[in-house]
Order: structure tokens, then C-alpha cells, then sequence
């Protein structure tokens, strides 16, 4: 049977080619991963026309859930961090509510996901990186700032051709350049960015909690599912 131990189900960017194959990789044995694309155009890993493409997601975000419920999941999640960052939280429970109420599914988000890692180390001072420009990292800090967290640093990646194109060296080198003694973890935003071959290496190196959108949300995800998130060589989130 696919995903005997549990069924994982996420709502993914279109253009993005980086959410299936990370989540293939840490999926746990027994855990099936699947996947439904947001309704979007123009979507090429550049933030060009950003806004309009989190709009028509918004949008469509019931029908795409609803369309994704239809292979019976244990958990629906939002594989988007920019997504909840225009929603803002009491927006994005209220969708939640909807969709679970709608699809009998349990509903989380990228971003709710990073949250609730952060609080499973009570870290309120982040340092924060993303692939974003100047504009979108500063609503990332807005709404970490809304969540009660303290942004300590940021930084952003700078000539970003492609979002899905970076290399994980130059994301190592984002993390351990927001990084700050004062703060007692780093949060990388945005599940587009390659992530999760670097978390271990980073938490090792920086000797924090080091947290990206996609780590959180497959963490979360099978705490949800009821599965315990045990996947050695992605850091302290995973080790226990």
C-alpha cells in the first residue's frame, strides 16, 4: 500500500522544480509524498511578477486543496512561505479552517511550520535569509515580528537569476553570513531555495537550530500525520 505509514500531501508553486525532489529525499520509509501545483502564470523562479502569481494561488487555493484531498492524504500542506506572508496568520487560519472543513484534512503551512520549530527550541531571537529581494524579506520579517520573534539579521541572495538554480554553497554561505552570536537560530525562507543538503552541515557549524521553510513543513507535516520526524543528517529538528 502507498504510504502506509502516512500520506503527505502539499500545495506547491508551479514553476518550482526544488519541493518534489526534497521531499522525496527525506520522506521516511513508508511515508509517501504527493503533490498538486497552484493555479499561477509565468512562473520562472524570478520574483517578476510575484504578486500576481500569489493572487491567483490565493484564489484558487480551496479548489487546489479540495483537488489534492481527492488521494486521501493524513495532512494538506501550503508549500509556499510568500503565500503566507500576503495572507498574514488570521487570513491564513481562516482558509485553513475552510479547507479542513472542506476536505476533512488536516491543513498546515510552510510558514506555520517554521513557527512552531522555532517555538519547539523556544528561539525568539532569528536571524533570517532568503532568496527574495529587499521587499519580500522585509514582509518576511514583518510577519516573523507579528509571530511575537525577534529578527536579530538579515540578508537576502543578491543576482538571483533563478530561485531554483542556487547552488547550496551559496545558501550555506547566506545562513552563516545572517547568523549572529545574539541569535539563537536561523530561519531560510522560502521553499523554492535548495535547502535541506545544507541543514545538517549548518546546524553542525553554526552549533544552532538552523531551520528552512521546506525542512519545517516535512517536519511538521508528519508530527501531523502522526509519524515521528527522525530523519538523521538534517539537524536537531530531525535528530529526536
Amino acid at each position: 500500500m502507498v504510504g502506509w505509514r502516512a500520506r503527505l500531501g502539499f500545495l506547491i508553486p508551479a514553476g518550482t522544480p526544488t519541493v518534489e525532489p526534497e521531499m522525496y529525499t527525506m520522506a521516511p520509509e513508508g511515508v509517501s509524498v504527493h503533490f498538486q501545483r497552484m493555479v499561477a502564470r509565468g512562473a520562472d523562479g524570478t520574483l517578476a511578477g510575484i504578486d500576481a502569481r500569489i493572487d491567483t494561488q490565493i484564489a484558487q487555493l480551496e479548489e487546489s486543496a479540495e483537488l489534492l484531498s481527492m488521494m486521501k492524504p493524513d495532512v494538506i500542506v501550503l508549500a509556499h512561505t510568500a503565500t503566507s506572508y500576503r495572507l498574514g496568520q488570521e487570513e491564513e487560519e481562516a482558509i485553513g479552517a475552510r479547507i479542513t472543513k472542506r476536505t476533512g484534512v488536516p491543513f498546515i503551512s510552510a510558514f506555520g511550520s517554521v513557527v512552531a520549530a522555532l517555538d519547539r527550541f523556544g528561539a525568539k531571537r532569528i536571524a533570517l535569509g532568503t532568496p527574495y529581494d529587499e521587499k519580500l524579506t522585509l514582509e518576511g520579517k514583518k510577519n516573523l515580528e507579528a509571530r511575537g520573534l525577534e529578527v536579530v539579521s538579515f540578508d537576502y541572495l543578491k543576482n538571483v537569476r533563478s530561485i531554483f538554480e542556487e547552488p547550496p554553497q551559496r545558501v550555506y554561505r547566506l545562513a552563516k553570513g545572517v547568523d549572529r552570536p545574539e541569535a539563537e537560530a536561523v530561519f531560510l525562507s522560502g521553499v523554492g531555495m535548495p535547502t535541506i543538503s545544507v541543514l545538517g552541515a549548518l546546524d553542525a557549524d553554526l552549533d544552532k537550530p538552523v531551520v528552512s521553510s521546506s525542512g519545517a513543513m516535512m517536519w511538521q507535516a508528519l508530527r501531523v500525520a502522526g509519524v515521528k520526524p527522525v530523519i538523521p543528517g538534517y539537524g536537531r529538528l530531525f535528530a529526536s
